[in-house]
């Protein structure tokens, strides 16, 4: 494994992921999510990246705005949607997640996305690192992410 210092987001992000049509339906755009066994959507309006949908967003947005289910998924989606490239260190993603209090990342290269990270990614770095990489990973990246979350503020 390399060192954490030099990690990049292509190293740790997760492949796979589904993107859909802004004009899907809300619940086809669920159905693709529960058969891909993902928790995210990446919108795409003319093959570009235009916002993302989250099992939050499904369990929140759809029923405290009685959308109907047959409603676009452009209507629950998060926009405008933040993105960043594959050869970012993780710390770089870590500091963008902190900044826009979001937890999923999608990556791209080029103008293909190509994966997402979340902070459950970088969380999972801490199983497989030295000593004092988890103190680095720790202090810098999940503090920060997580930092919103916690109840002792």
């Amino acid at each position: 494994m390399k060192n954490a210092k030099s990690l990049t987001v292509g190293d740790v992000m997760t492949k796979s992921i589904v993107s859909v049509d802004s004009s899907m339906m809300i619940n086809e755009s669920a159905k693709m999510m529960e058969d891909a066994r993902v928790g995210t959507v990446i919108v795409m309006e003319d093959n570009l990246p235009v916002g993302i949908v989250t099992d939050k967003d499904f369990a929140i947005k759809v029923a405290a705005h009685a959308y109907q289910i047959t409603s676009p998924v452009k209507q629950i989606m998060s926009t405008p949607l933040f993105l960043i490239n594959s050869d970012e260190s993780v710390r770089t993603a870590a500091d963008l997640m902190h900044e826009r209090e979001i937890m999923k990342l999608p990556v791209i290269d080029g103008e293909d996305v190509v994966g997402i990270i979340t902070a459950r990614d970088i969380v999972n770095l801490l199983a497989t690192c030295v000593e004092d990489d988890v103190r680095d990973i720790y202090f810098h990246s999940v503090v920060k992410i997580f930092a919103d979350y916690s109840p002792y503020g």
